[in-house]
């Protein structure tokens, strides 16, 4: 790979004032491998060679980097790389998402679901339609449908005789997003988009289902799959089986297309410890409706007539109960921290129906777009196709992705949106997030706060750190088409040198090496391994 060259509109010599290139080569021997050093001639001083030391790595060959540094209090350029080379952004997709979503919608938007009615009632008797109405909520869980059934029982109402309709025409009927991958269909971080559905956890996995396989007490037995919330919307085919304890716990649990059928399949040991798999459902809304009328069922309400999906509730009908998410503000929180796919397109087609009536990818995008433009970012070098980066479509260049991070920080919701991005080797899951098991053991630890971003041959960083004399400093890195397993260390080898670098000397650090299966998400993996 050939070296790469910095661009900055600085000169070296006055770059060297700032950062020690001494230190800078024990970082990159650090991280790097003993070789490291060999390529870096000592007279070389300042910040540009030790971000293209990094960069030259092996893990690189072949591959493209967009990288731009800045300091976040003027805003001045420290290093550019292809700062204009537009690259898969992964799940840095979402820092335009989240920004936007806390312009347009505000922080303390809440989405709303409602339940009304239509016809009238006679003693315990409502003889007409029941109207389930979603807006997108991500984070309603059985117990939150559970709470709505309790309050109609509440009220006297023991029969609904009429059906249950489940409005889900906040957003339009598109469930899955532009050239996302069809062998992801199964996968949780991929479920398909509504304004109804149900999360099976507190990370508001929305649109999923835990499916929980616990092996048999002997070999040849059947195992015990079980899930969670309990519903029969899905349906099980268990053609796995118990080995004896100490053979191999190799299962796969995946839905098929199409269809409700989700199928286990493989073998687990005795004793062992099974598997817990997240999987989507087909149709969410339906999923939703039955949930909910499980629950009033539960409470004793029988719905007489059938579920019907995708029908807007009339303007007539008579509100009987409704529930409110949390903020935004709060939402940001599992949503950036987890890097929640599916919370990205529920917030994009929210914003599309916010400013143009239509809950849509297309009026969503739009939105995001003319937030960007607004701040100054240049919208005509992006290319965003969906809220989450999911799909190998999106394209940003580091330059405006570090745009984008110098523009928040005037906004005046910028502490609860800079609160939601995942802290370096920060344990907790929902202060660390996708970040918590890295710079573990360094200056960046506790210090750098960044969305990650992953996909196969495309991985990203992009956030804030402070430097060792204080100053705070912004980054945008964006890597893609390498062949390596993960290039997470390299990422994290800049975002170290820049927490280390000031005008005295330090001593160096390590840095941790991704394990493998880093082109995902590591929250992506259930349960998640950051």
């Amino acid at each position: 790979m050939t070296r790469p060259v910095s661009n900055s509109g600085r000169s070296l010599n006055s770059l060297s004032r700032l950062w020690i290139w001494p230190v800078a080569v024990a970082l990159v021997a650090a991280v790097l491998g003993p070789g490291a050093q060999a390529g870096a001639d000592s007279d070389r001083s300042g910040l540009p060679e030790a971000v293209d030391a990094i960069l030259g790595d092996a893990r690189m060959e072949g591959g493209v980097a967009s990288v731009v540094i800045a300091d976040a209090g003027t805003g001045e350029l420290l290093y550019q790389h292809l700062p204009s080379t537009r690259l898969m952004p992964a799940s840095n997709t979402k820092l335009a998402t989240s920004a936007a979503a806390m312009e347009v919608l505000g922080p303390r938007y809440r989405f709303r679901t409602d339940v009304l009615a239509t016809g009238r009632r006679y003693g315990s008797v409502l003889r007409g339609d029941l109207y389930l109405r979603g807006t997108g909520d991500p984070t309603l869980l059985a117990a939150d449908y559970d709470r709505l059934a309790a309050r109609l029982a509440a009220s006297g109402i023991r029969r609904v005789a009429g059906r249950l309709i489940a409005d889900d025409t906040r957003f339009d009927d598109r469930r899955l997003g532009r050239s996302w991958a069809a062998d992801d269909e199964s996968s949780y971080y991929s479920a398909q988009i509504s304004a109804l559905s149900v999360a099976p956890d507190t990370d508001y996995d929305t649109g999923t289902v835990i499916v929980t396989v616990r092996p048999g007490e002997s070999a040849g037995d059947r195992p015990a799959v079980t899930v969670t919330p309990g519903t029969g919307y899905v349906d099980l085919d268990v053609t796995a089986t118990t080995v004896a304890a100490g053979g191999a716990n190799d299962l796969t649990v995946e839905r098929e297309h199409g269809t409700n059928t989700i199928v286990v399949s493989g073998t687990t040991p005795a004793g062992g410890a099974g598997a817990k798999e997240w999987v989507t459902v087909w149709e969410p809304t339906g999923y939703a409706a039955t949930v909910f009328r499980d629950a009033l069922a539960d409470h004793g309400v029988k719905v007489t007539g059938p579920t019907r999906l995708g029908h807007p509730t009339p303007a007539t009908a008579r509100q009987l109960a409704s529930h409110d998410s949390m903020p935004l503000k709060d939402l940001l929180v599992p949503f950036m921290k987890l890097s929640n796919n599916m919370h990205a397109e529920i917030l994009t087609k929210a914003m599309g129906h916010k400013v143009s009536g239509e809950g849509s990818w297309g009026a969503g995008l739009a939105a995001i777009g003319g937030y960007l433009k607004g701040i100054g970012v240049d919208t005509g070098t992006v290319r965003q196709v969906d809220g989450s980066g999911l799909s190998r479509m999106d394209n940003f260049p580091a330059g405006q992705l570090v745009k984008l991070l110098l523009a928040v920080r005037a906004e005046p919701w910028y502490a609860d949106w800079y609160r939601s991005l995942p802290v370096a080797c920060d344990p907790d899951r929902f202060v660390g997030g996708t970040l918590r098991s890295r710079m573990c053991g360094t200056t960046a630890a506790l210090n750098a706060r960044a969305k990650t971003g992953s996909l196969t041959g495309a991985s990203a960083l992009s956030g804030f750190v402070t430097d060792a004399g204080g100053r705070e400093l912004v980054y945008g890195i964006v890597l893609n088409n390498y062949l390596a397993s993960s290039v997470k260390p390299l990422e994290d080898a800049i975002v170290v040198t820049l927490a280390k670098s000031t005008a005295e000397a330090a001593g160096s650090v390590s840095v941790r090496r991704g394990g493998a299966r880093a082109d995902i998400e590591c929250s992506w993996r259930k349960p998640d391994i950051c």
